[in-house]
């Protein structure tokens, strides 16, 4: 996309003040690093960082089948969520590959935030799918992308650095992993969630008017700074979030892959009565998948892209999904999508890389434990 048509979040204006280095990204014209992405990832990690994802998607569904309606869009149950909880799903064609993975807020029985994908490319194409599934449900479908600003503020110290400044009906030490809150931040009003795409605590901040969400991440830096908080880009967001194997959708995940394949049969709950892509699902899981998602340790030789193929004794078994060099193992990995049998842990495969064989070792997911599991 030309840079003249590419979109702009409300704090584009604050990265270009802080110098970031930008680019296209899905349609936005994005920051990717300010200072270094290792300085940034580490940020994460060891202190604080915030990002701005104002880019991404927030299609509202209200009415009195809100909850019935998403629980046939997604693969997950939603008919057994609570109020003020949030819980992530994909959302999958009739023949089982993926529309989108997102995460379902729900506000009440009557009004359900699902937070989709970045890019107008991804919550449109979302909002058209969903509208088109609207048969008999009493809904209404909007799509709020446009409307909401929001940003990740992740890191060990994020609880501490903002709870001083949240004040709602419970403290940030109280509010759990996976739910949200509704409140003022910096006396501002939010919904801020303890949810995040980074492997670390922390949490995401969204305001339904842009001009609020410069001034949060104004304040942000200001407070942050004694707690070593970095702003961060893509860079950073992509690093942080592939050590932990979080899936990215376009890359990991699309419509040609199934949840069976990629490790998110969790998310699939085979005893709801109907959804989209159940009996796809359903017969796949009973003749067995073909392929899987796995992990690669890449010892020497570059650094493996999507979309590279993979071979075993000169025969192609499958192709690169994500590949980056960790900034916390300080080592090479990739995710790749193989076929069965070579899948197995230890099995040595060649990567193709720009027309060399690379050599690599099939190996555990995640490389990196997140925060709640180490």
């Amino acid at each position: 996309m030309e840079e003249n048509f590419l979109l702009k979040t409300p704090l584009h204006d604050e990265h270009l003040r802080l110098k970031a280095r930008m680019i296209p990204f899905d349609g936005f014209d994005m920051p990717v690093q300010y200072s270094s992405i290792i300085e940034e990832h580490m940020a994460v990690r060891e202190k604080v960082g915030i990002f701005d994802v104002s880019h991404m998607g927030e299609i509202e569904i209200k009415g009195p089948d809100a909850v019935s309606f998403v629980d046939y869009l997604l693969t997950n149950r939603i008919s057994n969520m609570k109020d003020d909880a949030i819980k992530y799903s994909p959302m999958c064609y009739p023949h089982g590959g993926q529309v989108d993975d997102l995460f379902v807020y729900k506000i009440s029985n009557r009004f359900i935030l699902l937070v989709v994908n970045a890019s107008p490319n991804y919550s449109e194409k979302d909002e058209q799918w969903i509208k088109k599934q609207n048969i008999g449900f009493d809904v209404e479908i909007g799509n709020k992308s446009k409307e909401y600003g929001e940003v990740a503020i992740q890191g060990p110290l994020a609880e501490k650095m903002l709870n001083p400044f949240f004040k709602g009906e419970l403290f940030l030490t109280e509010l759990e992993r996976f739910k949200f809150a509704y409140g003022t931040l910096f006396r501002k009003d939010v919904l801020i969630s303890r949810t995040g795409y980074t492997g670390e605590d922390g949490f995401e901040v969204y305001t339904a008017n842009s001009a609020d969400i410069v001034d949060i991440w104004h304040h942000s830096l200001i407070e942050g700074e004694s707690y070593g908080l970095k702003p961060c880009g893509l860079g950073a967001r992509d690093t942080t979030r592939f050590e932990v194997a979080y899936w990215l959708y376009g890359n990991d995940i699309d419509e040609h892959i199934n949840p069976l394949e990629t490790g998110q049969e969790w998310a699939i709950k085979f005893d709801k009565e109907k959804f989209i892509g159940k009996d796809s699902l359903l017969k796949i899981k009973q003749e067995g998948i073909t392929r899987q998602l796995v992990g690669l340790f890449v010892p020497q030789g570059g650094i493996p892209r999507n979309k590279m193929e993979v071979y075993k004794d000169n025969h192609k078994i499958g192709f690169i999904t994500s590949g980056n060099y960790c900034p916390s193992l300080k080592k090479v990995y990739a995710m790749a999508l193989l076929d069965l049998p070579f899948t197995k842990v230890g099995t040595q495969v060649d990567i193709m890389i720009r027309n060399k064989t690379v050599p690599a070792e099939v190996v555990p997911l995640p490389f990196l434990l997140p925060f709640n599991k180490r």
